[in-house]
């Protein structure tokens, strides 16, 4: 056999492989925030649907630890991690949230469908406070103190494997 068969047939095995191998490792590639460990930035957002207070950095220094979700209505994995949020809720955590590249009214109808575990949604329109906080992306969520210092930082959407660790990480930080 020639050749000009096998060149070909090699390189796709080996890029098969090599894919294949990348496909079964831990994804841990995300940028982690590097304010983990230190205050929340200064941020006012003005409310991102009616009926539904806006949010500020103030609103988390008053003693109470809380959850900080990034999240937007156009996310599909915003949709999974849904009934997640509303289990830690539930669970007692009060959780706020701000929704990034949205219009009221496609927040509104994404609270329709999905519930509400948050008590105040802020609107950033233009990802101004998301990339601030050294947010990756949407879904994303952070564990914030009684004194507004970001604690830890949950990548992509909350599963329902990791509602015992997050209820564990709040009671840890209390």
């Amino acid at each position: 056999m020639s050749l000009k068969l096998w060149v070909p047939l090699i390189l796709f095995s080996f890029l098969a492989g090599f894919l294949l191998y990348q496909l079964n490792q831990p994804k841990d590639g995300f940028v982690r925030s590097q304010l983990v460990g230190g205050a929340l930035p200064e941020f006012s957002l003005e409310p991102a649907t009616s009926g539904i207070e806006g949010l500020a950095n103030t609103d988390f220094a008053d003693g109470k630890v809380r959850l900080l979700n990034i999240f937007g209505s156009w996310c599909i994995p915003c949709r999974a991690e849904a009934p997640q949020l509303e289990a830690l809720k539930e669970a007692g955590v009060e959780i706020h949230a701000i929704a990034v590249r949205d219009k009221p009214d496609d927040v509104a109808q994404f609270l329709r469908d999905y519930g509400n575990p948050f008590v105040k949604i802020g609107s950033d329109p233009d990802l101004q406070i998301q990339l601030l906080l050294g947010s990756s992306g949407v879904p994303e969520t952070y564990l914030i103190d009684g004194q507004g210092i970001i604690q830890k930082q949950y990548i992509g959407d909350i599963r329902e494997d990791n509602v015992a660790t997050i209820l564990a990480d709040i009671k840890s930080v209390q």
